[in-house]
């Protein structure tokens, strides 16, 4: 055995050494515990999370806020937090993607329009604090592969190419954002960046997030090929997509992640399965692994709780509506959408259709579009939804001698329908006839 001699110095510092060993341990320890016991313990009550159907929420997410959707029908599945403002992020994109997608759509750029690279794109892609694709200073750079390189690889300088050419500048560009958050109803959102660099007065919400992917997948379905790419080459760099549940659930479609020091780590993403279209926004959780996880449980826990089920209205509205004074003798009227509405599986039975007209005719002329009704979809009786009938097509006026005609055949219809009812009436105030009863 080996002894030391310690000097009286030493041995004081070794005594003070071990003091302070055995009163802060004990603290180090229990308060380890509590960070491993915070991250599996619930981030939100489960009595505050609120699930279609007043049903039991089944778990809490390791997240600030979080909604899932049904993405055709708009209709909240799980819900908790979700109008909590929060800095986007990379979200911020989802929108510069919008505003590309609407531009290609007008037949303002193409596919293969190329864009320049300015010099502020150009150090956003040697920054290295941030995600990029790489861009050079005036490379001409073609809006596919400029949109590719937003969505799969987050470049932020993409999203500046993309915003400098539609927006003419950066914050031209934001006004244009600005502009389309209050067209589409977005009123918990406002940008300051086209690629979501925090900002002192840049927030959103998990719900207008899903309001926003939701118009992604109904107006730009063909944008899901960007957004379920998973990986994208650019200048011989490979880069995976960020939306790293791609790569472990077949489901999932995209759309988009989100991360900043301040905010957390965000994912909204988009899943198609058994007839079925989830939109899920978790926002603020503590790591990239947590997003991900926490996501894939609640969308897997959508598809096995959920159906959207297709009532066929057909059977509860007329084709056609008769038109008189026209230049055709009907119009052929539906639902201004089809409709589809979610429910838990098993309750599909309990959906039922009634329609009302307002008139048992129409008279020219008649515009298309023109509401004559409304279908209704029910759920054990109870009132859930409600569509506007319209009209398919327009119907002019028709010529003077189809008018007379037309208006002779109105009053004729009005004159028996007026007798029909004094009839009906008269016989109903008959005792041994209309049913009375002493």
């Amino acid at each position: 055995m080996i002894h030391i001699r310690l000097s009286a110095s030493a041995r004081r510092w070794a005594c003070a050494v071990t003091l302070c060993c055995l009163v802060f341990a004990p603290n180090l320890v229990l308060g380890s515990a509590r960070r491993t016991g915070g991250a599996d313990a619930p981030a939100w009550p489960l009595a505050q999370i609120r699930v279609l159907g007043g049903r039991p929420a089944p778990f809490a997410l390791d997240a600030r806020s979080a909604i899932m959707v049904a993405a055709h029908t708009g209709i909240v599945l799980y819900a908790y937090n979700e109008h909590l403002r929060i800095q986007p992020a990379s979200l911020a994109k989802i929108m510069t993607f919008y505003l590309t997608l609407e531009a290609l759509k007008q037949g303002k750029i193409k596919l293969d329009t190329p864009i320049n690279v300015s010099e502020q794109a150009w150090r956003l892609s040697i920054d290295k604090t941030v995600s990029k694709m790489f861009l050079e200073v005036g490379q001409q750079v073609a809006v596919h592969d400029l949109l590719l390189g937003l969505m799969v690889s987050s470049g932020n300088d993409a999203a500046l190419t993309l915003a400098e050419y539609l927006g003419g500048s950066s914050q031209g560009f934001v006004a244009l954002m600005n502009d389309e958050c209050r067209k589409l109803g977005l009123e918990e959102t406002h940008f300051s960046s086209p690629d979501g660099l925090p900002e002192p007065d840049q927030y959103t919400t998990a719900a207008d997030m899903a309001k926003l992917a939701q118009l992604v997948i109904d107006r730009h379905p063909e944008g899901l090929t960007y957004t379920s790419t998973k990986e994208f080459t650019f200048h011989r760099i490979k880069q995976r997509n960020w939306n790293t549940l791609l790569f472990y659930d077949s489901r999932v479609t995209g759309l988009k992640t989100g991360h900043v020091e301040e905010a957390g780590f965000h994912l909204v993403a988009t899943a198609h399965s058994g007839g079925i279209d989830l939109i899920s926004v978790v926002m603020g959780a503590p790591n990239a692994e947590k997003r991900r996880t926490e996501t894939e449980k609640l969308i897997d826990w959508g598809f096995r709780t959920f159906v959207t089920v297709s009532p066929q209205w057909r059977t509860v509205v007329p084709a056609q509506l008769r038109v008189y004074e026209g230049g055709a003798p009907s119009v052929a009227i539906a639902p201004a959408r089809v409709p589809d509405i979610t429910v838990a599986k098993g309750e599909e039975g309990q959906i039922k259709l009634t329609s009302r007209l307002d008139a048992d005719y129409l008279v020219a002329p008649v515009g298309q579009g023109a509401s004559v009704g409304e279908l209704t979809v029910m759920k054990a009786a109870k009132p859930m939804l409600s569509i506007p009938l319209q009209t398919q097509a327009e119907v002019a006026r028709g010529g003077w001698l189809h008018v007379m005609a037309d208006r002779i055949r109105l009053l004729f219809g009005r004159i028996g329908h007026a007798l029909s009812a004094s009839w009906h009436g008269l016989l109903r105030s008959i005792p041994f006839i209309g049913g009375h009863r002493n």
